[in-house]
């Protein structure tokens, strides 16, 4: 898609949808919009963009991207452990088995990166429960990945990281609970990083959310997107380690970063404005993700989203 195209649609992402109540009762998180109808569950997932726990601007397609990245890996990973799934009436939109969602975000690491290097190089990384070797590099592999678990926090407050000594004596996970999400999360990145490797793409780290129907598990939410994860250049992560270079990134990775090196924003403060510029060059970072991952071009059809999901979710009798 060119340059003039993403600006045009800037205009008309979907930043905070306006849908007939009769949808269901309406829950707004960051980035997904929430219709619950007894045991079925509408997410719209729009185009805005969070970041340190803020939401700062909107990005276009990215809800498309999201939604269809989400359900591409849903399918690629449904024999490892069932996902919520249930229709996807727009490309905006997943329909939905309601589960009880466990308070917890499980967090996978490959890597010491991102903010667990920020921690590591400000000795806060203890709050895991995980000791971490002295002298580690930046981006450097660790043996096996590791779980650095945060708190689900409710809108307006941040996730914060956990131990599982804590998170089980808080009752957020039973033991047993607890010891299947980490054997599903621990099989789903696996899995991701197998698929991964296969695209010239390493996967570095990623988050899950994980609830229950009865005793039953169930992944939820979105997996494996460029939101959620991390993802570097495979030909070029020896070189740049060997340099002490940043890895080539392809995900909000790159907005994170120039957030904190443009605007000293890293969760603190006046939220900063985003330039056009900036929005339209994270729109192709997205799209680049989708092709990459997939393989398959994104065939994106400009114009106004809201009108656009209104019609589908009417066609399919949702509305």
């Amino acid at each position: 898609m060119t340059t003039s195209a993403l600006h045009a649609q800037l205009s008309q992402t979907l930043g905070r949808p306006q849908l007939p109540s009769s949808l269901g009762q309406h829950y707004q998180g960051k980035v997904r919009d929430t219709y619950r109808q007894g045991d079925r569950l509408v997410l719209v997932t729009s185009d805005r963009l969070s970041a340190f726990d803020h939401v700062l601007t909107t990005i276009p397609f990215k809800g498309e991207v999201l939604n269809r990245l989400t359900n591409f890996w849903f399918e690629r990973t449904r024999h490892i452990v069932p996902n919520h799934v249930l229709d996807v009436p727009d490309p905006n939109v997943t329909v939905a088995r309601a589960c009880q969602p466990f308070a917890l975000e499980v967090v996978v690491r490959g890597y010491l990166t991102g903010s667990l290097w920020r921690d590591y190089q400000k000795g806060t990384h203890t709050a895991y429960g995980l000791p971490l070797p002295d002298g580690m590099r930046k981006d450097e592999a660790f043996p096996a990945p590791l779980f650095t678990p945060s708190t689900k926090a409710p809108k307006g407050q941040h996730d914060a990281p956990i131990s599982e000594k804590e998170l089980l004596a808080r009752g957020l996970a039973s033991a047993r609970d607890w010891a299947r999400i980490t054997e599903a999360a621990r099989a789903l990145f696996l899995e991701g990083q197998k698929w991964a490797r296969t695209r010239g793409l390493i996967l570095v780290d990623t988050k899950y959310e994980f609830g229950k129907v009865g005793d039953a598990l169930f992944v939820i939410d979105e997996i494996h997107t460029p939101d959620s994860s991390r993802y570097w250049m495979a030909d070029e992560y020896e070189a740049r380690l060997s340099r002490g270079e940043d890895q080539r990134m392809l995900d909000k990775e790159n907005l994170r970063q120039w957030l904190i090196r443009e605007r000293g924003f890293q969760g603190h403060g006046p939220l900063p404005e985003i330039p056009e510029e900036v929005r339209v060059s994270t729109a192709r970072t997205y799209l680049a993700a989708y092709e990459q991952i997939t393989g398959t071009p994104l065939v994106l059809t400009p114009g106004d989203v809201q009108a656009r999901l209104e019609k589908n979710l009417q066609a399919r009798g949702y509305l």
